[in-house]
């Protein structure tokens, strides 16, 4: 599986590139994004090798790296980043999801927007299982959780809740019809 870009009413969400370094570098410079998430804000380099490492892909077979850069139609600015790890099976798949919105952008529902589409694209790929690891303090992040239909559970890994969704139907995105651009 490969990511592929997604439209949304506000966003355009972007396979990542190396390209997206610099951008995303300045977009996630505000050292309070990482009270929950830990360590500090990413240099342009630091991210470059990253991605590097992502774009490679992973060893294992069956598994699938797909990230995305989210960019805004209105000013066409990277401002954060979503992401999957897609384990095949039998019964399609399991992804391990994740977002990250930079401070400037969040409050306006663009990280709910960008985990619809992502989870909605997932699904329409035949995954069938959706999992999330949040800090119990992250309530934002547990809200964009519960709208893409994830639920907390009573495990724990590295101190975050598993929040786990198990998916029948596509996620209904209420912002409006997703594209592929």
């Amino acid at each position: 599986m490969r990511a592929e870009a997604i439209g949304t009413p506000r966003l355009i969400l972007e396979p990542l590139l190396l390209d997206h370094a610099e951008p995303m570098a300045q977009a996630l410079a505000d050292p309070r994004l990482h009270t929950f998430m830990g360590g500090s804000p990413a240099s342009p380099e630091q991210l470059r090798v990253r991605y590097r490492t992502l774009l490679a892909g992973p060893r294992e077979d069956g598994v699938s790296w797909c990230n995305w850069a989210l960019r805004t139609r209105a000013d066409d600015r990277v401002v954060g980043t979503v992401g999957a790890t897609v384990v095949a099976n039998r019964s399609g798949g399991t992804a391990e999801v994740s977002w990250v919105l930079g401070v400037p952008w969040q409050g306006r529902g663009l990280a709910k927007e960008a985990a619809l589409a992502m989870t909605a694209w997932l699904g329409e790929r035949g995954v069938q299982v959706l999992q999330a690891c949040i800090h119990p303090e992250h309530r934002a992040s547990g809200r964009v959780a519960a709208s893409a239909g994830l639920r907390p559970t009573k495990r724990e890994i590295d101190g975050e809740i598993v929040w786990r969704a198990v998916l029948s139907a596509p996620p209904v995105v209420p912002e409006g019809r997703l594209s592929s651009e």
